[in-house]
């Protein structure tokens, strides 16, 4: 293990990274709750749901520990699977099983540009200051999510979003857990995260906010309601408004997970001399075979999980975290019940900390040239305002190469961000 992994090489050990994976999956681990839910809302069998949401998840992150040897998590999206039920489903009267078919021929074609590298060929050609941007666009978004997770900010008729009741439990809760974990973490204390995640885990349940699971281990329920309806749903593709839906499935996974790496990656500090991931390819590889297997088990479309930076910030170096995060996915199966303790307040504060580290990317940004410090500004605001690391991305993306075009520095731009352009355009206008 110490071999495979290199685990001296990258100044971490076996402890490290068995806290590093743990800190991961509790820190995501409200997707196989909220994956049900959502779906469920399409009339998918929640109990199914859950079961290919925690299988999927395990599968695609052993994956990429083993193979790519990146400590990111892989798991069902979030926001696509609202695409999924209401807007596909509910919204345009698709039945689910199709809406499953056209994620399913979304992973097909993933996988199929994931083996030519053409994914690896966009991300590579990304310029390094937009690629900062996305860094910290991300940590103001996953900071975004854990103050409006916690309870701290909520929506306002008057000015969109506002501090909510800080005097309610809930959000109190996640004070208290803010406070520790950033009192931890300056202290430089290991484990800083994760021992506040369990502190603010033990003060909810001493104040009742938290209730005490009722049993440990469940069972697990069975995975035929969803499993391979995706094929029989393929004879529903028929029409030009499923091939809009594939096309979305495709776009938004795409660069979600661009988006996500980039931005886990340049914070970790994985990216090479010529700003490059190694290993892309398989790294892509792995978050295709989640939306390819997860269509086929019964579920929306994963992505590389950006609360993968809480197992970062903890230590996590290698694979290995990956493969302590698949274990857990997997044992989810029979301690479900057990999951209810990890509520949105125990996980804020490592969002919002790890959010910080993130948004300090933004120094690294050249804000002397107007076209990029304009993008990343676009970038940066746009994925919370959004709430969306692909809309974000779009927004930058369509500003770049049209101001380098018509400030006399086109040839400066490379050819794929052009085509990039143009493809979030109609995007945006079509979707």
């Amino acid at each position: 293990m110490e071999k495979y992994f290199n685990l001296t090489e990258n100044n971490t050990s076996i402890k490290q990274e068995f806290l590093a994976g743990l800190t991961t999956f509790i820190s995501m681990a409200y997707i196989l709750f909220v994956n049900p839910n959502v779906l469920g809302a399409a009339k998918m069998n929640t109990g199914a749901v859950f079961v290919a949401s925690a299988l999927i998840a395990g599968i695609a992150t052993l994956f990429m520990g083993l193979v790519a040897k990146y400590p990111f998590a892989i798991a069902p999206g979030l926001g696509i699977n609202a695409f999924f039920s209401y807007s596909v489903v509910i919204g345009m009267g698709v039945k689910w099983e199709t809406a499953l078919a056209g994620v399913f021929v979304a992973g097909i074609i993933f996988f199929l540009l994931t083996i030519f590298k053409i994914r690896e060929l966009v991300i590579n050609s990304i310029p390094s200051d937009l690629k900062s941007a996305i860094a910290a666009g991300i940590g103001l978004f996953i900071a975004f999510i854990g103050l409006s997770d916690g309870g701290i900010i909520t929506s306002n008729k008057s000015t969109m979003i506002g501090l909510s009741n800080l005097g309610s439990p809930l959000a109190l809760l996640t004070i208290f857990g803010i406070l520790v974990t950033l009192i931890l973490y300056t202290n430089k204390i290991p484990g800083a995260i994760f021992i506040g995640m369990v502190i603010t885990s033990i003060a909810g349940i001493i104040t009742k906010i938290i209730p005490l699971p009722k049993q440990i281990i469940g069972s697990v329920p069975s995975l035929t309601p969803t499993f391979g309806k995706a094929i029989e749903g393929l004879s529903g593709i028929n029409s030009v408004q499923m091939v809009i839906v594939v096309l979305t499935f495709l776009l938004v996974a795409f660069f979600d997970t661009a988006g996500t790496l980039i931005g886990l990656a340049k914070n970790a500090g994985f990216l090479n001399e010529k700003d490059e991931l190694p290993r892309a390819g398989k790294a892509l590889m792995a978050d295709s075979i989640g939306m390819l297997g997860g269509s086929l088990l019964g579920t929306s479309p994963t992505t590389v999980y950006i609360e993968s930076s809480a197992g970062i910030a903890v230590g996590g170096r290698t694979g290995l975290t990956s493969v302590f995060t698949a274990i857990f996915f997997f044992l989810s199966l029979f301690f479900s019940p057990l999951l209810a303790v990890v509520t949105p307040q125990v996980t804020a504060p490592a969002l919002i900390l790890v959010g910080i580290l993130m948004i300090a990317n933004l120094a690294d940004i050249n804000w002397n040239d107007f076209p990029t410090a304009a993008s990343a500004t676009f970038i940066t605001l746009g994925m919370p305002l959004t709430y969306s690391i692909s809309d974000g991305i779009a927004l930058g993306f369509i500003t770049y190469p049209i101001i380098m075009l018509f400030s006399g520095k086109a040839k400066e731009v490379k050819p794929i961000m052009y085509i990039l352009g143009i493809v979030f355009i109609l995007f945006l206008i079509l979707v």
